[in-house]
């Protein structure tokens, strides 16, 4: 089977196209799902036939789960995010680690947010709904983002000890920051239930102007076994915005 194909709303609202033509042209080209969707528009991507891949769990990049000051709020966020991914049928919600703080060292964040994630483990397990960590770069795009390599969220979802806690491994966030990127799929295929793409650098276009090559990349994943979803999440170069979608989609569609 091909891989599921979904998009991020955020990378390709707004632009020459509405809301209901974005949603209706994706679904015409071959998608099968759209992401990080408002909440108000959460429906009518389904009444297109479109199922929603992933949703946030929380607020913010910068403020997460490495520290303990924010637990309670996370928990409360995640738990309304879990009743709308039910409703909606979401399969994955995104957490973050936040930035570095000052005063604990990796392991002690590590623990923090372990500790934070247990507090909805059980939830999410009852929901059937994928945490999925976020791997983000801390060299260009997040300065002090605490989860930016692979080996830190596979030890995170170990400690939480919940198969309901997972990574969102986003291959241009960990170009950046790892390279290597087959051989990571392979070896931590069973950590990942998400994945976004986009071309580095820059994020842009999947095109011959970037570094990674998406067909061998998406063989991997599927040889792995995986049947989530893979959301492109990169900022068109031009004005066609169904172009861009098309392009990636038929890049991907191995």
């Amino acid at each position: 089977m091909p891989i599921n194909q979904s998009f991020s709303w955020w990378c390709f609202a707004g632009r020459e196209l509405s809301d209901e033509a974005l949603l209706s042209s994706a679904k015409k080209i071959g998608y099968s799902a759209v992401e990080l969707v408002p909440d108000g528009l959460l429906q009518a991507a389904c009444d297109h036939g479109l199922a929603i891949s992933s949703h946030g769990a929380h607020q913010s990049i910068a403020s997460g789960l490495n520290d303990p000051r924010e637990h309670d709020r996370i928990e409360s966020e995640i738990k309304k995010s879990l009743e709308l991914a039910v409703q909606y049928g979401i399969r994955t919600l995104i957490t973050f680690s936040g930035e570095r703080r000052a005063g604990y060292s990796d392991t002690e964040a590590l623990i923090n947010c372990a500790k934070g994630l247990r507090r909805v483990t059980k939830a999410a397990e009852e929901a059937g709904v994928f945490l999925s960590m976020e791997l983000l770069n801390s060299k260009v795009d997040h300065k002090l983002y605490q989860c930016d390599h692979t080996e830190w969220g596979a030890c995170l979802c170990e400690m939480t000890e919940s198969d309901r806690v997972k990574l969102l491994n986003d291959i241009y966030h960990m170009q950046i920051m790892e390279g290597d990127v087959i051989r990571t799929i392979r070896r931590y295929s069973s950590y990942f239930s998400h994945y976004h793409t986009a071309g580095n650098p820059g994020r842009r276009d999947m095109d011959d102007t970037q570094e990674l090559c998406y067909p061998p990349i998406m063989r991997a994943i599927l040889e792995t076994g995986y049947d989530g979803y893979v959301g492109h999440e990169f900022i068109p170069k031009g004005t066609d915005t169904l172009g861009a979608l098309k392009a990636a989609f038929d890049l991907c569609n191995v």
